[in-house]
């Protein structure tokens, strides 16, 4: 099955990122996988979906801190396949900041990455996503609305990528929508994750039961092609946790 659309996932190597990669290949897209250091990751998954359909996924590498070379990295995206339809900010980083160890080195490499790169591949990438009616997904997080205990710094760069979707949502309307998904229990942090804490965290959610990557890249399929009358919304992907207090 072909698509037109062209879609560019950032931390497209590994985890949610790479299923995205995978399901929205699978549904016909191509896709553009940035990657920082998962270099031989990338280059599997490259390599396993080109094969089911040459030439259909491209490697960008770029560190998204580096902010200046963005509109570089836009334009280096752009010229893959010479348009652009929909950008997924999944890249994301993810460890424990205890108030007594945040410093100023914690608040930036978190807000960078989460929150300020969002912003600057946006700016740049807007021009080419409302030539073509495009389209912007962030992964949040459910703790950008309930903050994660010991994980401070995290929940303010989730809390202010939830305001940056909703607020690019006005400034870039009518041409291009803005959407969010906020994941629950999907993946285990890589970090350690105690068996008791991971039950805790399945008991307080509605379906008792965790997530899948696929259900993520299910809601940004959706929003991406199904949804041409939705903007500024932020979908929690979660089993009804946050039903719970």
């Amino acid at each position: 099955m072909e698509n037109s659309r062209v879609v560019m996932v950032t931390g497209g190597a590994r985890r949610i990122g790479a299923e995205l990669v995978r399901h929205l290949h699978r549904s016909g897209m191509r896709i553009i996988l940035h990657y920082c250091h998962s270099e031989r990751d990338a280059q599997l998954l490259a390599g396993e979906l080109n094969t089911a359909r040459t030439g259909s996924v491209q490697l960008l590498q770029g560190d998204l801190t580096e902010y200046a070379a963005i509109p570089d990295l836009i334009s280096q995206a752009k010229a893959c396949f010479d348009r652009l339809d929909v950008l997924i900010n999944n890249a994301s980083e993810f460890y424990p900041t205890p108030l007594d160890e945040i410093n100023e080195d914690t608040w930036e490499k978190l807000l960078g990455v989460n929150l300020k790169a969002p912003l600057y591949l946006t700016q740049a990438i807007a021009p080419h996503l409302k030539a073509v009616g495009g389209c912007i997904i962030n992964i949040v997080d459910i703790h950008s609305d309930r903050p994660l205990k010991g994980h401070a710094v995290y929940s303010v760069s989730k809390a202010g990528l939830a305001m940056l979707t909703r607020s690019m949502a006005r400034e870039l309307a009518p041409e291009v929508r803005v959407n969010g998904i906020a994941p629950g229990a999907i993946l285990w942090p890589e970090v350690e994750h105690d068996a008791v804490m991971r039950q805790k965290i399945i008991s307080r959610t509605a379906l008792k039961r965790t997530g899948k990557p696929g259900d993520i890249a299910d809601a940004a399929l959706f929003l991406i092609d199904h949804a041409d009358y939705i903007t500024g919304q932020i979908i929690p992907v979660d089993g009804g946790r946050t039903l719970s207090n």
